[in-house]
């Protein structure tokens, strides 16, 4: 894994120069649109990257942006990759590796998901404080790469507590209803059940999605601070559960999207 992160790191720095990224952001489903306030020096597509991933899905664009964006340097990766994708967790937390070695010092996720606490309504955002992990692999099994991270890493604050209570302060300065809450990894691609929403619930889950919680843990294993926020675009209450589409999906993030975009552009312009 090693020779291929520094083979793959050395592609990108060629093409990008002294292009240095201080803070690496992941853009979930329906969630690009950050990209228009990055200002952009440099744009290369997944599949002109050695060793690189390429996502599956049409509504990803699978793009590493590099730009400027609140006046710090970035690089943004426009569509991530999912279990359900048929990666395997090293395939698809492989780009977080990547971006350490890039030179990033803090990790910006975003996603969407569907809410499971009945405060939190669709179109809300919630800032993840702490996770449950329900997928089937562990993007640490097998061989432990010392020079990465320790074999048993430490996960009591996966999040970043400060970042947390900076991106609530920015919310509240600008009259965005955010929430902090539980993130509850599953694998999809199936939207879940009544009594499967029920259940996540019960074991104290807020939101639940098919992303993230793999992204988190290696930047864990690598000392990398995160924060994560979610678009809440689907709600999962068995008592009145609707089916929901994908372009319903879609739709929603879409429409909260700037207020996360806010929230995520003076967070970064803080560091």
């Amino acid at each position: 894994m090693l020779e291929s992160i520094q083979r793959t790191a050395a592609y990108i720095k060629n093409r990008i120069g002294d292009f240095e990224p201080e803070a690496g952001i992941i853009l979930g489903t329906g969630l690009g649109g950050l990209v228009k306030e990055i200002q952009i020096e440099k744009q290369l597509m997944y599949a002109n990257i050695p060793d690189f991933p390429i996502s599956t899905l049409e509504f990803h664009s699978g793009k590493l942006i590099f730009g400027t964006l609140g006046g710090v340097k970035v690089v943004a990766m426009q569509g991530r990759l999912h279990y359900y994708e048929g990666y395997n967790m090293k395939e698809i937390t492989f780009p977080v590796r990547v971006l350490k070695a890039l030179g990033i010092k803090t990790l910006y996720v975003s996603n969407a998901s569907g809410s499971l606490n009945p405060s939190f309504k669709k179109g809300d955002l919630m800032i993840i404080e702490d996770h449950i992990n329900l997928q089937p692999q562990n993007p640490l099994t097998g061989r432990n790469e010392e020079e990465l991270g320790p074999r048993f890493p430490d996960m009591s604050q996966p999040y970043r507590i400060d970042l947390i209570a900076k991106a609530l302060d920015i919310a509240e300065a600008n009259n965005i209803i955010c929430h902090k809450g539980v993130y509850v990894g599953v694998t999809g691609p199936n939207l879940e059940t009544r009594a499967e929403y029920r259940y996540l619930r019960i074991i104290g889950g807020d939101a639940v999605g098919m992303s993230t919680v793999p992204e988190v843990i290696v930047a864990n294993h690598m000392g990398l601070p995160v924060f994560a926020i979610s678009v809440l675009t689907d709600e999962g209450f068995p008592e009145e559960l609707k089916p929901v589409s994908l372009d319903e999906i879609i739709a929603v993030a879409q429409e909260a999207e700037p207020k996360m975009t806010l929230i995520l552009k003076e967070l970064i312009a803080g560091i």
